[in-house]
């Protein structure tokens, strides 16, 4: 069965662009230039994915993803001429799974769609399983039910409850840019500080017991004016 994608952009040359890339690869493709057409469209019936522009002759993709309407379950990558830093990040802290800047290079564009479809499959398949507690990455295996990390060389390290919650939203998306709002839903409701007084300190721990350079780290990196990513590959053992 076709993924069925639902595309909401007002220009024709990139709407053509766009359907004749994504049918070439087995997607189905449904186009709207409108906003309101296409809120009409998601209360008929539900798409696999949604790619998103957010300049419209009547409205903004912004408040679309800020609305609810979409399903969590519904990946959503907006698609934009606004490349700026701000509109990324903003973008992504509302509900984007990704942000693709006008002009691109389709090839990449249907890579990161399927990468994207494959992080939510993947997320679906583990909320419907007993998540697994141990994982392994680099020289380090944590174990996120005992709060501790062990190293290859035989160092135990023990983790704070805050560390370790944040450990665990780190290892659930290696190489997946995380921003603070990511890392705040991960982390609350565990006994953790309050999320702004506490994030980047709490990183700062985190990278000191994992022997994380701090001015040059190769765990959790820095995504400047994004967020955080975890850099390492990551194995589930149980």
């Amino acid at each position: 069965m076709s993924i069925l994608v639902y595309l909401l952009e007002d220009d024709l040359d990139i709407t053509r662009l766009i359907e004749r890339s994504l049918a070439q690869q087995g997607f189905a493709v449904r186009s709207f230039r409108r906003l309101s057409e296409f809120e009409r469209a998601l209360r008929s019936k539900l798409p696999d994915l949604c790619l998103i522009d957010l300049s419209l002759p009547d409205g903004d993709g912004l408040s679309l993803l800020n609305s609810g309407l979409l399903p969590r379950t519904v990946p959503r990558v907006v698609v934009t001429g606004r490349g700026s830093v701000t509109d990324r990040v903003v973008g992504l802290e509302i509900g984007a799974d990704d942000y693709i800047v006008k002009p691109f290079e389709t090839r990449e564009m249907v890579a990161r769609l399927r990468a994207v479809l494959r992080r939510c499959r993947m997320t679906r398949e583990e909320e419907n399983s007993t998540p697994k507690a141990i994982a392994r990455f680099g020289e380090w295996t944590a174990n996120i039910t005992a709060c501790t990390l062990a190293h290859a060389e035989g160092e135990t390290v023990s983790l704070s409850s805050s560390e370790n919650a944040l450990l665990e939203a780190f290892l659930r998306a290696p190489g997946r840019v995380l921003t603070r709002s990511n890392l705040l839903d991960a982390t609350t409701g565990r006994g953790n500080e309050p999320f702004d007084r506490s994030m980047d300190a709490r990183i700062c721990r985190l990278r000191r017991k994992l022997g994380d350079n701090p001015r040059s780290p190769d765990i959790i990196r820095t995504v400047y004016g994004a967020g955080y990513i975890f850099a390492k590959d990551v194995s589930w053992l149980e």
